[in-house]
């Protein structure tokens, strides 16, 4: 770093993305994306959209902001359209974090919650999971802080039921709860109609993995009118045209194609439990993930040298070298014949695992 950076941000340890590697081709199995490219619908609407590229785009999301609205079943005013649902998420760690109000989160879950905790200079606690990496909702009741829950929960893939998330919320009246629902199209049921009920309850959702758009990077918050209007504040405070032509464009046209999104779901979702069941024949141990990934472990080789001998098998999984989570790895549901090229590699690389016992 330079002399000049600020002395407050000396100790922010950057997120660190999986691998985009770009030397050979591999399948890549570490950062969730689709397995499915965007319909032409999207494409299309994409490229009409470039040809206005000279004028800035819609404030406020615009058009999107209204349609989004309505597949959801609230009203546009309940709708914050950003940048990726990173940038809502690092826009609640601003809006409704501070000393009197530091934030909560889990020990194992989304790696951003604590660099945005640490870039906007709120303290924080980590909460542990239990032992079988699921949350306890009594760790969070009358907490009194800011609660920032992944549901379904990364990299573990496990569901919170919103009983549990109703009790978080209820308990919690002077604090805000976000529930971040990146994964929630692969098996899970939304609180979004729990901010009807809930005034201190923000979900955040993304366009990046149920509907093929992680390039985009588009996605969104939705909450009562006042939480909504908090976020805008800082949105028209720091970069109003937050969102670009194209991505509006694409989004649209996302939503234009629902029908698409739900069978591509449900063949991620039919993928997955092929994969889990396969991997399961073969010694592994899985969590009960409800998302576009597996997280799982084999009693035989340890997380980091069964990754590495996948990567040069041509195969990228994500690796996290921490306590509890080291002997895991968390796979991307990839098309099925890129899962059933991982089983036997997987298969080939125990094999020669035990030769060399």
């Amino acid at each position: 770093m330079s002399r000049f950076l600020s002395k407050n941000l000396e100790s922010l340890a950057p997120y660190t993305p999986g691998e985009q590697p770009s030397e050979r081709k591999y399948i890549k199995l570490n950062t969730n994306e689709s397995p499915f490219p965007p319909s032409e619908r999207v494409v299309e609407a994409a490229a009409e959209a470039a040809r206005s590229l000279q004028l800035y785009p819609e404030l406020d999301g615009g058009h999107l902001r209204a349609a989004i609205a309505e597949a959801v079943g609230v009203r546009p005013e309940e709708v914050v359209v950003t940048n990726g649902s990173d940038e809502v998420l690092n826009l609640c760690f601003k809006a409704f974090c501070s000393d009197k109000s530091p934030a909560a989160f889990a020990d194992i879950t989304y790696g951003f919650y604590s660099v945005f905790a640490e870039y906007n200079g709120v303290p924080y606690e980590i909460i542990p999971l239990k032992e079988d990496f699921s949350i306890d909702p009594g760790d969070y009741c009358g907490i009194k802080k800011t609660v920032f829950i992944a549901n379904p929960n990364a990299p573990t893939g496990l569901l919170l039921p919103l009983e549990s998330i109703e009790r978080i919320a209820a308990s919690n009246p002077d604090n805000v709860v976000v529930i971040d629902e990146a994964y929630i199209d692969f098996g899970g049921e939304s609180a979004l109609p729990l901010i009807r009920e809930f005034p201190n309850l923000i979900v955040t959702q993304t366009f990046s993995k149920s509907r093929s758009m992680a390039g985009a990077r588009l996605g969104f918050g939705v909450a009562n009118e006042e939480l909504i209007a908090d976020l805008y504040r800082l949105i028209y405070s720091t970069n109003p045209y937050n969102l670009s032509r194209l991505n509006m464009a694409a989004g649209l046209a996302a939503l234009d194609d629902s029908e698409r999104t739900r069978r591509n779901c449900a063949e991620i979702i039919r993928v997955r439990e092929k994969t889990a069941e396969a991997l399961g024949k073969i010694g592994f141990e899985a969590t009960d993930s409800k998302a576009n990934f597996l997280f799982v472990r084999h009693p035989k080789i340890g997380g980091k040298a069964l990754y590495e001998r996948l990567k040069a098998e041509g195969i990228l999984v994500r690796h996290f070298d921490r306590p509890r989570i080291s002997d895991y790895l968390r796979i991307t549901v990839g098309s099925e014949s890129d899962m059933d090229i991982l089983i036997e590699k997987v298969k080939k690389i125990l094999e020669e695992n035990d030769e060399s016992c």
